[in-house]
């Protein structure tokens, strides 16, 4: 084996510096392990090209989705959770109130905007998980009863996209009233003779299950969404059963009867107008 030596002194190698790629340049998808750009990602409004996996995201993503021409007027944007019962479990809620508020730039878990749909007035609720995992507080519920009052105003239809975890246990009975007040507010929609769509995406459970996300006039959910109650893990301890495969899934809830139609994200917009349409 001959090895490279040099003879030459004084001849020095000039250092080049690593380049760095920049973070969120590239999105690799988490099911198949496809490589896309992140821009390509979202023009594909976050769903992978090769598998069909359908990335969670959040309120102003489907916003950007579902309004004509990204433009939207948000309802009660500076609205914030109080604190009325002086909760504390490993942090003081007030406390983590302020740090999610730093963190995610929310105020709370569901926003609300007033737009167009294929040139059409419509109103969209829609929660976000990152902030306390889209539980469901006073504010949730105060802020769907205005995007509900805003519909029967504008006299447009009232879509609500679901993705959380259920009921705030920081707010106790005051997140539980939750479930009456949206669902109340639902009847004085269809007493206006408006139309209530309920979008289920990945995961839908708890004490918004039990309420307004399964009181659509239409039912409709995204592609593996795990929608239900109590979770997989919750129900099989307390049943002492295994579970059937798919348990808990938008598919296995569609086969049950709970769900209207699955439909993936990218199709999304078009099918909604297609049926305002109809039922306009």
């Amino acid at each position: 084996m001959s090895w490279f030596k040099r003879k030459n002194k004084g001849i020095t190698t000039q250092n080049q510096e690593k380049k760095e790629i920049p973070e969120g340049l590239w999105y690799q998808c988490p099911e198949c392990k496809h490589v896309v750009t992140s821009e390509q990602h979202a023009e594909h409004d976050w769903v992978c090209e090769a598998c069909e996996y359908h990335e969670k995201i959040g309120s102003l993503q489907y916003f950007s989705i579902f309004f004509d021409e990204h433009e939207w007027v948000e309802i009660a944007e500076h609205m914030k959770s109080a604190d009325p019962l002086t909760f504390t479990d490993t942090k003081n809620y007030k406390d983590r109130i302020k740090t999610t508020i730093a963190k995610t730039g929310l105020k709370d878990a569901l926003r609300v905007g007033f737009g167009k749909i294929e040139h059409e007035n419509a109103v969209v609720a829609c929660m976000d998980f990152a902030f306390i995992g889209g539980s469901m507080g006073s504010v949730v519920g105060e802020k769907f009863a205005m995007g509900v009052d805003k519909a029967i105003e504008a006299h447009c239809p009232f879509i609500c996209i679901s993705k959380s975890g259920g009921a705030r246990m920081m707010e106790a009975g005051f997140s539980l009233m939750q479930m009456a007040k949206t669902s109340a507010k639902l009847t004085q929609l269809a007493a206006a003779g408006l139309p209530y769509i309920s979008i289920l995406t990945d995961p839908t459970t708890g004490g918004v299950t039990a309420s307004f996300a399964m009181l659509g006039d239409l039912n409709i959910a995204e592609p593996k969404a795990l929608i239900g109650f109590a979770g997989p893990r919750v129900v099989k301890e307390t049943i002492k059963k295994d579970l059937p495969a798919g348990f808990q899934s938008s598919e296995f809830v569609l086969e049950h009867g709970f769900l209207d139609y699955i439909v993936k994200r990218t199709e999304m917009k078009k099918r909604l107008a297609l049926t305002l349409s109809h039922l306009k």
